[in-house]
């Protein structure tokens, strides 16, 4: 497990490029592995799970994480980007089509990911943040998500946010999480751009070609940074930074939040004229 540090709003200024990529850029769904970053960012816990040639355990890191099993005080969000494969939480298995969730629940003792078929694995993309409070573990296909259509053509951003865990849907204790889409000929996501003190986000973009890639903003509004972010990666973005993206072309992202406030619509929105 890879521990991260953020720097605070002062140090964030003085950031290469590198040094930006190497604090919020997080690289993941290398093969038959579980890499994992822990970040001090309200403690979440960003990882993926291909498993290939055998199937894969997700266990903590007694160093980091001090505890005998990884959900002893966590709870987790997993949603599938790849082929079919299931996800068993404590001898019960729940099968995971492409775009399917599964939220696990604080107390879970032992998750294994599992794939179909070597040729077309399943891709688990993992979210985890502390939990206090214990909710069951509960599966949704696509289909069960709530979906919101925002944005416009004519503006580039026309998409629809599926929500998944969230106060009106699975249960969680501080976990939010969803799966964004845009529409093609829509490049633009969370424009005018905001911020939510209240809480933190990890976004992780998909369904980008080789050549693609999305400029990614963060930073103060009035002083903002980029990182150029490529196909199945995953960038933190803390609470006092805007989190916002441009793309070659349309895409797909998942948010995952944790924090002190639950609400969707817990935003503090910047005015595009206010953005440098």
């Amino acid at each position: 497990m890879e521990v991260r540090y953020s720097p605070d709003e002062k140090g964030f200024k003085q950031m290469t490029t590198e040094e930006l990529r190497e604090s919020f850029l997080i690289k993941l769904f290398d093969k038959d592995k579980i890499p994992m970053v822990y970040s001090d960012i309200d403690r979440s816990i960003t990882a993926s799970a291909v498993p290939v040639k055998k199937q894969l355990e997700l266990k903590a890191s007694k160093k980091e994480m001090a505890a005998k099993y990884f959900a002893e005080r966590r709870e987790i969000g997993v949603i599938n980007i790849g082929g079919k494969g299931s996800i068993v939480v404590d001898k019960k298995t729940y099968k995971m089509d492409y775009k399917d969730a599964l939220y696990i629940g604080r107390g879970s003792k032992k998750v294994v990911f599992k794939s179909n078929s070597a040729k077309t694995p399943a891709k688990f993309y993992i979210v985890s943040y502390p939990a206090h409070t214990e909710y069951p573990t509960t599966h949704a296909k696509f289909t069960d998500a709530t979906p919101v259509e925002l944005g416009s053509l004519e503006t580039s951003n026309k998409r629809v946010i599926n929500k998944y865990i969230y106060p009106g849907g699975i249960k969680s204790c501080q976990l939010v999480m969803g799966l964004t889409e845009l529409e093609v000929g829509s490049v633009w996501n969370t424009m005018p751009a905001h911020t939510h003190q209240r809480r933190s986000e990890v976004y992780m973009y998909f369904n980008l070609g080789k050549d693609d890639f999305v400029t990614h903003l963060m930073g103060k509004p009035d002083e903002t940074r980029h990182i150029i972010i490529r196909d199945g990666e995953a960038v933190l973005s803390t609470s006092w930074s805007i989190h916002s993206g441009c793309g070659t072309r349309n895409y797909s992202f998942i948010w995952g939040m944790g924090g002190e406030n639950q609400d969707f619509d817990d935003m503090d929105f910047i005015a595009t004229k206010d953005m440098k």
